[in-house]
Parts: C-alpha cells; structure tokens; sequence
C-alpha cells in the first residue's frame, strides 16, 4: 500500500446494522431496499389522469383493442408526471428490480455497463424516492392494480419486515417474469441451520419450516421462486465504507455481545456482481450462496477496522459472554459453475490491509 497514509473515512450518522444473519440482528434488516415491498393484491401501477377536456382523444376501433391496451401497461411516475408503458416498449435485456435499494441501484448500474442502452425499472411501493430513482436513470414504476407487461429478467431485492405477504410479494414479481432470461431472489444465508460456528456451503441443511418464524418468511419465498423456475441467491452480511455491521458497531463504541460470534461478509459491489453472473446464465430453480469465503468474528472485524485508521472513532470493545455463535459460509460450487471471483476477497483487504 506504500508509504502514503490511510485516507480516513468521516464516521457516518448511526444507522441500524445490515447484515444476512439472523443470529444478532433481525432477519428483517438483510436486505436493502429503498421502499418496503407491497402486498401481493397489486402489481405494478399508477391511476392515469384524465385527459384535459380540450384534447381530442383517439378511441380504438374496437373493444378487444381496448382490453388489449388495459391489459399490457404498468403505471409509470417520473418528474414530468403520470404515464403509460405499453408492453412493445420493454426490450429484451431491459431489467424490473424489485426494491431498487442500495443493492438494487448498484445492480442497475452494473446492468447498464453490461447492456448500454438498455431500460431499467425499480419497482416500489410509494413515490417517496422516485425522483431519486429518475436521477440515476432507473425508471420508477409503482406498484397498483394493472396486470404489467412482461420482463426477460427480473430481480428481487425487497426486504420483508414491511411485507404483509412475503410470498404473495414473490409471486407478484414472478407474474411480471416472461420466463425467459432470468428470475433472480435476493434470499440470506440466515436460513441455513448453523449456530456453532460451524461450516456451512450451498448443500447444508436449511432450518426447517415451522421452526422459526423469520426464516419460514425466506423460505416459503424461496419455494415460490424455485417453483416458478426462478434461481435464489442467499447472501450474507453486505457491507461497504459507509454501511454494513462495522459502521454500527463503531456509532456504539461499546456492545453486549460475544465478540467470538462468527460473521460472513460480501461487499455491496460484489453481490450485485455476482447476482448479474447468475442472471445472464440463464440457469433455472438454482440455489446460490454469495460470500468472500473469509469469515471474521466480531472481534477480528473490528480489530481491522482500528487498525486501518481509516475511521475518525475507535471501537472500545465487545462485552457479552453468551448467546448463539454463527457460521462459516463458503460457496466452492457457486463460484465454479458462475465462473465468478470477488473485487474484493475480504473484508481484510477492503480495509486495504494485509490478511496476515
């Protein structure tokens, strides 16, 4: 790294941790999106204005030509206003990202450096982020009750802790795939069946259902996407400078808990990465698991962090004895058949440090 000091990063407003676990946090905090998804009864829509009195509208021949127009439009909000989007206009790597959140807004980027020219859509559930969404060039598109046109390739990055219907949400966002590209589920690793610190890759037991009710909401959408001919891919805790387990515990400066607990940890850039890999195989009813494969305790992820000097605080220290340890994710299969390698292999070298 040469002889240059570290740039220090400003420590951030304290925000809730955002991890894939659900052994300290819960397990509605591991996704990211910018607006919680909607119930399953909608899909995507916004009322259309009526017209002004003084504009002659052209009415179609026929009822079928009505029905038809109805039926293959989604209601679209931008700076200008309320509109249509008539289903001849969705391209074949066009792309609908459900919840366009942190993640979903790093995937669209990415996805537009793949396809130039191509159109994106973020679904949301309201308007309050859709000029954000239109200065990024992601199309916003409200979630209502018209049957919307159909997309090559969707994904789904909405959290569940403000879903009604989880599944239901699922199934929506299935409706909208055409079947083919791809139909991708942003899932966690939280609901493999692992509290010891133990190993855990793509085949090792899930926890069952009816054992816990934050995974039975994971795990019955899984089914939904796997049943449609969808691919899941659980990730563990997303990080980046400003976000992610470490931005938390440094706004605490102190914490009640077992500083041996073991955490997995992808960078934000990464999983969007690795989610695309996936998208463009075109594969179908896929498990995938998105890590570094370089666990860290709390302790040792925090230990990096003071001694990267790349923050304004220090961490003072862990302080519980108890309470369930974690796992140790690997995804040797995931990334031989995707063909995919991390920017970043660690946490470690993120910080711009040595693993040794």
């Amino acid at each position: 790294m040469g002889g240059a000091a570290p740039a220090r990063l400003p420590l951030p407003l304290p925000r809730p941790p955002r991890l894939h676990s659900h052994q300290s946090t819960p397990i509605s905090s591991y996704l990211h999106a910018t607006a919680p998804a909607a119930s399953s009864s909608s899909t995507l829509s916004v009322p259309r204005p009526a017209p002004s009195p003084s504009v002659r509208v052209a009415r179609p021949r026929r009822r079928a030509a009505m029905s038809a127009a109805a039926s293959s439009s989604i209601g679209i909000s931008d700076a200008m206003g309320i509109g249509a989007l008539s289903v001849e206009s969705v391209g074949h790597k066009d792309l609908l990202i459900v919840g366009p959140g942190v993640l979903g807004r790093i995937v669209a980027e990415m996805w537009k450096q793949e396809y130039p020219g191509c159109k994106i859509y973020g679904q949301t559930a309201t308007t309050d982020h859709h000029s954000e969404l239109t200065d990024i060039g992601i199309i916003p598109a409200l979630k209502g009750s018209i049957i919307g046109p159909k997309f090559s390739y969707v994904i789904f990055c909405a959290p569940p802790y403000r879903s009604e219907d989880y599944a239901g949400d699922l199934r929506v966002a299935a409706s909208n795939w055409n079947g083919e590209g791809s139909f991708l589920f942003t899932s966690s690793t939280a609901v493999y069946d692992c509290s010891d610190n133990g190993l855990c890759s793509e085949d090792s037991p899930c926890v069952q259902i009816g054992q816990s009710p934050r995974t039975d909401v994971l795990l019955k959408a899984e089914n939904v996407v796997l049943e449609a001919g969808g691919c899941v891919l659980r990730l563990v805790g997303l990080y980046k400078s400003d976000r992610g387990p470490h931005v938390y515990w440094l706004s605490k400066g102190t914490l009640d808990a077992r500083p041996d607990h073991v955490l997995n940890l992808i960078h934000y850039e990464d999983a969007a990465s690795l989610a695309i890999a996936i998208m463009k195989k075109g594969l179908r009813s896929r498990v995938f698991v998105g890590c570094d494969n370089e666990p860290l305790s709390r302790q040792e992820i925090m230990d990096r962090v003071n001694r990267s000097g790349k923050f304004d605080t220090k961490f003072q220290g862990f302080t519980g004895t108890d309470g369930p340890l974690g796992k140790r994710m690997e995804n040797p299969k995931t990334r031989a058949e995707i063909g995919w390698q991390p920017k970043y292999p660690s946490f470690t070298e993120f910080l711009g440090l040595s693993n040794l």
